[in-house]
């Protein structure tokens, strides 16, 4: 029996929903479960030729986080919460940006089988920010393969995010605007999405704060 509060935190490459999900979990004293996206052999290749190495790259992780979410469903007697830094639907929206029509008709087939089995979350936070700023941030945090970054598919997939969760119905959704606010470095505006996260939230929830000082 599933016992634990199960909040998951996403939106698009560089937006900082690994870094929320640290912080999420230490304040809430919660079970911290992150994508091991270091852990896929495809990416680094992908990014050099994505047309070349999308399929791998999607089943590798498509089954990485599948065995992730399995793990989820079992009963943890340590902690009442658990945060993750993603949903499984999320391969899903890369799948549908970097497959051609063959490969995304298979892809679905192995999906839509596994996705039977998945649990969804109690809350999803969904963090939102403009093309400029999430290119911004994938600077600062230097990671290698990602030097390389085209704005032009960060945007695009910035776009299919937005378009996912504006019909997002699967459990109570809380909308973040990032635009403005750092989490990370200022304690302010962490205490203001904490406070946000502890009032009941049914339906969609938006938070958009003023820029910080």
């Amino acid at each position: 029996m599933k016992t634990s509060y199960y909040v998951a935190i996403e939106g698009c490459i560089g937006v900082g929903k690994t870094s929320l999900a640290k912080l999420l979990s230490e304040r809430l004293a919660a079970k911290l479960i992150l994508e091991k996206f270091e852990d896929n052999p495809f990416l680094p290749d992908f990014y050099q030729s994505p047309e070349r190495y999308a399929f791998q790259t999607q089943l590798f992780f498509l089954l990485s986080r599948y065995r992730q979410q399995l793990d989820l469903q079992q009963t943890d007697l340590f902690h009442k919460c658990i945060v993750s830094d993603y949903i499984f639907a999320k391969d899903r929206l890369f799948a549908t940006l970097n497959l051609n029509e063959k490969e995304i008709s298979l892809y679905d087939n192995v999906a839509s089988l596994l996705e039977k089995n998945i649990t969804f979350p109690n809350l999803v936070i969904f963090l939102q920010s403009n093309t400029e700023r999430l290119m911004e941030n994938i600077r600062k945090r230097g990671r290698n393969y990602e030097k390389q970054m085209d704005w032009k598919y960060i945007d695009s997939l910035n776009q299919v995010y937005n378009e996912y969760f504006f019909r997002y119905d699967k459990s109570p959704l809380m909308i973040i605007n990032t635009n403005n606010i750092d989490f990370v470095n200022n304690k302010n505006d962490l205490e203001e999405i904490l406070t946000f996260i502890r009032k009941p939230i049914q339906g969609v929830k938006y938070f958009n704060p003023v820029k910080s000082l």
